[in-house]
């Protein structure tokens, strides 16, 4: 007699004769289920070897058997190379967002921090987007508060510029990023261009990690100032100094220099945390946390697996691949990741999972707050069900609420009407889902219409 899974296959789909029609080739292939609802997508060296070892009869995972209970068809795409596969996968991955597959919901460019290198005043400034000519670019941050609280530390040490053209080029008094000694006043001629350039390289060294020459130069001139009896600038050279002593003794700085990426993947009760720790030239500049939608019973190692490729193939947040990143975990398919990433990104890519060292100390790090971030995220679900549970109770509604939209109406004396919706759901606050619409066409002070 037939295990129970293949008697439903036999009834619903002749995986035999499916399999007698599958090339030994590199490609991909799509599950579907039933209402031709695509359920899986896969890569593989071999596609005729990997699609055979669903149908075995003994060995399977619960998550995988539960999967391969609901096919009712299955579609390849054979591709010229294993690489292609992958990129093939990640594709269709992020176009379908298939159930069983471990889902990264991000498509977020990092952002950057920008210098105008064309002008005699160049200016810092936040960026986000596609990248431009003449403009020189530091990052990318993990965040938007990373790249803010470090514009904010160069604007406190070398004051540099961050207003926008229209504003610098208007101006017929210095403003108040001047009066509380933020700026130098440019706009206004307060500091000729060799000494705003002056700071300008600073704060590029800055940003390259290279804190102890830009500290070395500054010792430079905070002694040749005190010669020339200029005790004021002296003074000025030593608050920069203070500054960035203090800065590099809150760092941890890689000996080897170089750009890395960490991740650790954690799993507890259902639910999966990836913790992204970036350092460039050196110098962490942040970290960041992910919640992949998984299926039931992933495990790590199959969650970086899958988060990898979406995370770097994403050419709409177009992320660049550094040349080292570390993971927590072993991978099975590791060399073939390795290869593709080098293939995507045009140069050779390095992927451990043993690092030692400075680098050690970084994985240990990610490792630590990607389980804190999962714990806090525990404790703020199994908070936000006991208030679903208590509006169910409240409302008297048949089932607890598994979606909730509030909406708000604002508006300017019955004009300019704008509303705004905020979505919370089993997991708390959705802030992908919030929206911010214009009204229009209805009556003046009728929120509700």
């Amino acid at each position: 007699m037939l295990p129970p899974s293949e008697m439903s296959f036999a009834q619903s789909f002749d995986f035999k004769q499916f399999l007698k029609t599958v090339p030994a080739d590199p490609g991909i292939y799509q599950m579907f289920g039933a209402d031709n609802q695509i359920l899986y997508v896969g890569k593989a060296r071999n596609l005729q070897k990997r699609l055979a070892s669903y149908f075995r009869k003994t060995g399977l995972t619960p998550k995988t058997a539960a999967l391969v209970s609901q096919i009712r068809h299955i579609e390849i795409v054979v591709t010229h190379t294993e690489n292609e596969a992958l990129l093939l996968e990640n594709n269709f991955i992020k176009k379908w967002q298939p159930r069983y597959n471990i889902l990264l919901r991000d498509d977020k460019g990092y952002p950057y921090i920008v210098l105008s290198e064309h002008q005699d005043y160049p200016r810092l400034d936040y960026y986000r987007g596609a990248k431009k000519e003449h403009q020189r670019y530091f990052g990318p941050y993990p965040n938007a508060l990373s790249a803010r609280e470090t514009l904010n530390l160069l604007q406190k040490i070398f004051k540099i510029r961050q207003c926008q053209d229209g504003f610098f080029q208007n101006r017929s008094r210095p403003c108040l990023q001047y009066q509380i000694k933020r700026c130098t006043a440019p706009c206004v001629g307060l500091i000729d261009p060799a000494a705003y350039q002056e700071n300008i390289q600073h704060a590029v060294l800055f940003l390259e990690g290279k804190n102890q020459t830009v500290i070395q130069d500054l010792i430079e001139k905070m002694e040749q100032a005190a010669q020339a009896m200029a005790f004021e600038k002296a003074a000025h050279y030593r608050d920069q100094i203070a500054s960035l002593r203090q800065i590099q003794q809150q760092q941890i700085v890689d000996t080897e220099k170089g750009d890395v990426d960490v991740f650790a993947a954690v799993t507890r009760h259902g639910m999966a945390g990836v913790q992204v720790l970036m350092i460039r030239e050196g110098r962490i500049l942040g970290s960041k946390n992910y919640l992949p939608t998984i299926p039931a019973a992933s495990e790590p190692a199959e969650i970086l697996a899958a988060f990898l490729p979406q995370y770097y193939l994403n050419t709409e947040a177009g992320r660049k691949i550094p040349k080292q990143i570390i993971i927590s975990h072993e991978l099975e398919e590791l060399a073939w990741l390795t290869a593709a990433l080098a293939e995507y990104a045009n140069y050779k890519i390095n992927i451990t999972a043993h690092p030692r060292g400075d680098r050690q100390r970084w994985l240990q790090m990610a490792v630590q707050n990607g389980e804190q971030y999962l714990t806090n995220r525990l404790v703020e679900r199994a908070s936000v069900n006991q208030r679903l549970l208590a509006l169910k109770t409240v409302l008297n509604l048949p089932d607890i609420p598994r979606r909730l939209e509030c909406f708000d109406i604002s508006h300017s004396q019955g004009e300019a009407t704008v509303a705004s919706c905020v979505v919370f759901d089993e997991q708390g606050a959705r802030k992908s889902d919030y929206r911010r619409f214009n009204i229009s066409g209805i009556s003046a002070n009728d929120d509700y219409a």
